[in-house]
């Protein structure tokens, strides 16, 4: 999912904005909504890159964490558009949501806002970003491709 590596979180704010500009004074951001308000964030402002944000598990290893973007793949294979949980609703339906998306998910450390940030964080992005959800097929598809070119002509030369 290399979109989320330019849409963030930024800390005060609701919603999420795309990265538009990095500069030296700042970001330059432009809201996920039918707004597309443009903001510049100053460099104290605390701007999260979703590519950056992972999910605790439950492991042995040294993998104690999964992605985020492999839990929004995880939501829309299971989901797709029709997300059935309500972010606003009790906590064991939060944790049930979250068992069927990530079965080992840390249930001490995840706590519900995280999972209701994840479940509006995923409307957001269906809404005005689907293209963050198409991005990974293609680019599986693109991988298989160049090594077979590269096979062929390597024969040639």
């Amino acid at each position: 999912m290399e979109a989320l590596k330019q849409i963030a979180n930024v800390a005060g704010y609701s919603g999420l904005y795309r990265i538009l500009k990095p500069g030296r004074a700042g970001v330059i951001v432009e809201s996920l909504d039918d707004k597309k308000a443009k903001t510049m964030m100053g460099p104290t402002a605390r701007v999260s890159v979703l590519n950056d944000i992972s999910i605790y598990v439950d492991g042995d290893g040294n993998d104690q964490s999964t992605p985020l973007a492999d839990v929004l793949m995880s939501v829309y294979t299971t989901y797709g558009d029709n997300l059935t949980v309500d972010p606003k609703g009790s906590n064991d339906e939060l944790a049930e949501f979250m068992a069927t998306v990530v079965p080992n998910y840390d249930r001490d450390r995840v706590r519900p806002a995280d999972i209701k940030k994840l479940i509006v964080w995923y409307t957001i992005l269906r809404q005005h970003a689907p293209e963050v959800f198409e991005a990974q097929p293609e680019a599986a598809e693109t991988t298989d491709e160049t090594p077979s070119a590269e096979t062929t002509d390597e024969p040639k030369a």
